[in-house]
Order: structure tokens, then sequence, then C-alpha cells
């Protein structure tokens, strides 16, 4: 099966451009831009893309506006992204990024499709598409036959692909808000004082034991979804996933090869935005 296994090249080196044009944006004379809008529990991301698919500029913020994968702060979050809108417009140079796709977590189309379009359109977005998020994660990684796995603040969503296509999707409610809510009590900290404790690497290999019960859930719930699937490779993204080895974790418990590519933060993002689609709303 090693053959098949994914290669991370291409995810790897999207990814390491676009964390060097958020510390420093690229002014180029682009005919199109392609805006992806990543409203995540823990953080908002925007990618911005140039006609030929390079990233040009982003921003990111951490954030408290989404829980569970559901809007709660509506009138927050505008304004988060409206900001960020903005700050990337002045970085490109240009008079107005018209354009962005959004994603939600998969299987909440009935409760929160909307909330998140209207999110992005309050920013002065025109929307021009909305897709689940391991589904965007996929059009950088390129998984033609495995899943996906989103590990986000609130929710673990998964997409399962056969020849390159969606043939299942769910999600559930997991992820990084629960290994902060652990961390906080063992360690006595306010919550966001854990989440902070969380994100720093050097941390991680003593905080591993206690995040180990939330890390078997985690398992738990991916080793449901695939089952019944023809599934030999898994793929890791979001900012949970950043945690050090939990791919080696979950892969054992799964009892599937597991991994993730450097970053698994900026990846769903960029995917959005490679598949803002402006051309067909024109």
């Amino acid at each position: 099966m090693s053959e098949k296994r994914l290669n991370f090249k291409y995810c790897d080196e999207i990814v390491e451009k676009f964390e060097k044009v958020v510390k420093k944006p690229k002014k180029t004379k682009s005919k199109v831009y392609y805006t992806g809008v990543d409203l995540g529990t823990a953080c908002v991301v925007i990618a911005v893309l140039d006609e030929n698919f390079e990233p040009v500029a982003g921003a990111y913020k951490y954030a408290d506006v989404v829980k569970d994968g559901i809007v709660v702060d509506y009138v927050g979050a505008i304004q988060i992204v409206r900001e960020m809108k903005e700050k990337v417009e002045k970085d490109l140079g240009v008079e107005e990024l018209e354009f962005a796709a959004a994603a939600i977590p998969p299987g909440t189309e009935s409760v929160d499709h909307g909330a998140v379009a209207n999110v992005v359109r309050g920013a002065g977005f025109t929307v021009s598409n909305v897709l689940d998020e391991p589904t965007a994660a996929n059009a950088v990684l390129k998984i033609k036959d495995g899943a996906v796995v989103d590990i986000g603040g609130g929710t673990t969503g998964i997409s399962i692909f056969k020849d390159g296509k969606v043939i299942y999707v769910d999600d559930e409610a997991t992820g990084g808000t629960h290994f902060s809510l652990v961390l906080a009590g063992a360690y006595k900290k306010s919550y966001e004082e854990a989440e902070l404790y969380k994100r720093d690497p050097k941390n991680h290999r003593e905080i591993f034991p206690v995040l180990k019960p939330v890390i078997d859930k985690v398992s738990s719930i991916i080793k449901n979804q695939v089952e019944g699937y023809d599934v030999d490779e898994i793929a890791l993204v979001g900012g949970t996933a950043c945690l050090t080895d939990i791919e080696k974790t979950i892969g054992e418990n799964v009892g599937i090869y597991t991994h993730k590519p450097k970053n698994p933060m900026f990846v769903t993002p960029l995917g959005i935005a490679l598949n803002c689609k402006q051309e067909d709303m024109e």
C-alpha cells in the first residue's frame, strides 16, 4: 500500500508560501484573486491566491465567535472578517477583494450554511462557494483514495474519498476546545491560559498524557466514521492536529496509517481559496 500513500510535497510548499506572505504580502497585478475565509472555532483565517493559484496575502486571528462549528457571535464574526478583509486589501494594494469562498463542518448545512455565508457577505464579500472543511482541505492534499480528517476547535470532521470523489462526510463535536478544557482542569488554569499553553510546541510532550483520553475520543470518532469503508490512509488537518505526534496515537488507535503535513492549520483555508470558483458567477 505504501506506493499509494499521499505525498505532502505540494501541500507543504503552498503552506510554506502562505506563511511567508502572511508576514510579507506580495503586491502582484493579478487579473483575479481567489479568497478563502475559514471561520474556525479557535481561529479565523483569510487566504488570498493570485490568478496562478499562488498565495499572495493572508491573515489570521484567534477568536471565539464560533462554538462547536456554529456561529455564536454573528456581529463579532462579521467585524473580524471585515477587518481582515481590509487588511489584506491594503497589503495587496487593491481597491476591493470582491469574491470569497467559505467552509463549514460537514453535516452542519441545515444549521450553519446560511450563518457562515451571511458572515462572509456581511464583511463585504460576494460568496462564490460554500463547501465542507475536509473536502476543501483535499484541494491542497489531493487524496484520491482515503480520508481527510479536520480536527478543528470544536468538531472533528471527515471526508472519505474514492477515485478522487467524496463518498461520505460526517462531523462530531470533539476538538481543540475539549483539549483546552481538560488542560484547564488538570493545571488549574483559566481556559484562555490553557489554550495558550496548548499552542506552544515546547509543552506538547508534557501535556500529551493529560490529553490522551481526548485523543482517544477523537480516534473513536474517526474509527466509527470510517467503518465499512475501504480506507487505508488518513490525513489530519486543522489547528488541533498541530499537537506533536497526535497522528501516531490516532493511527495506532484506529489501525489505519495516519499522517499530517508540516503545518495542518493552514491547509483548509488554502483549500477554501482554491475552491473560490468566482468565474462561475460572472
